[in-house]
């Protein structure tokens, strides 16, 4: 017998909206590598490391969605975050006040 994949449409639809976004993403910043982080039944996360150091991510009902949708955007996949590719990340004074809020005392983030 033939293995035969189901394809289910809304996660089709789903992991070609989040290539969209990943591709905008890319296109601002003179391209993207990313990481799918697994969170549980939460799904998973797709952080984004511009060329030019930005970041963001994008959230997937899934993992299988989340590899669909980086595979769809054509972008470098890293297994981890860390090396090389973490070392591409730009910070500014708003990520270091937030960092510093939730770490040392700071500010409170509400």
């Amino acid at each position: 017998m033939a293995d035969t994949q189901q394809v289910d449409p809304k996660a089709e639809k789903k992991a070609a909206r989040l290539a969209q976004q990943i591709g905008g993403f890319a296109r601002t910043h003179g391209g993207a590598e990313g990481q799918v982080a697994y969170l549980g039944e939460r799904g998973a996360r797709i952080v984004l490391v511009g060329e030019d150091g930005a970041w963001g991510d994008v959230f997937a009902p899934s993992m299988d969605i989340a590899r669909k949708a980086v595979e769809k955007a054509g972008i470098t996949v890293h297994e981890d975050f860390d090396g090389e590719f973490a070392a591409k990340v730009r910070t500014g004074p708003y990520e270091w006040s937030r960092m510093a809020g939730i770490q040392v005392g700071g500010p409170s983030n509400d």
